[in-house]
């Protein structure tokens, strides 16, 4: 595999990630947000409070930060190397596929239950955006300019 394209696929993903974040962020602090705290944050706590560990406020949201960016960069290096060219139709496909697992596998473990409904179902709906903001910026941005 060539360790370049890993690389960039790697930073797009980063990219890609940092705008998904300032959308939720955004929500959250306009009240629009219908998630009981940004999905970051509540797993980087329960994971922490499975540990018996408790930290300061800013140190658990510098972890969420760190976390969402890293896994959102290996999501971009993984599309990168399935695929060539990337697309921006590949990417909404994998922004759906990076949000499906969200839905079934994790939400259920922060006790949110299948698609959020534990909570509000409003949730699946704010959090498909998300990712389709994420994947749409990676095939926008991954292969632009190369045939």
């Amino acid at each position: 595999m060539e360790t370049r394209r890993l690389a960039v696929g790697f930073g797009w993903g980063v990219v890609a990630t940092i705008e998904m974040s300032v959308l939720m962020i955004l929500a959250v602090f306009t009240g629009l947000s219908p998630m009981p705290s940004p999905i970051p944050e509540a797993i980087v706590n329960k994971g922490l409070g499975l540990l018996g560990v408790g930290l300061p406020k800013p140190l658990i949201m510098l972890l969420a930060a760190v976390a969402h960016l890293s896994y959102g960069g290996v999501a971009g290096a993984i599309l990168a190397a399935l695929t060539r060219p990337v697309t921006v139709w590949k990417g909404l496909g994998w922004g759906v596929f990076l949000w499906l697992v969200m839905q079934v596998a994790v939400f259920p473990l922060l006790g949110w239950g299948l698609f959020g409904v534990a909570i509000t179902p409003r949730i699946a709906v704010a959090t498909l955006v998300l990712h389709l903001v994420y994947g749409a910026t990676l095939g926008l941005l991954m292969d632009r300019g190369r045939k």
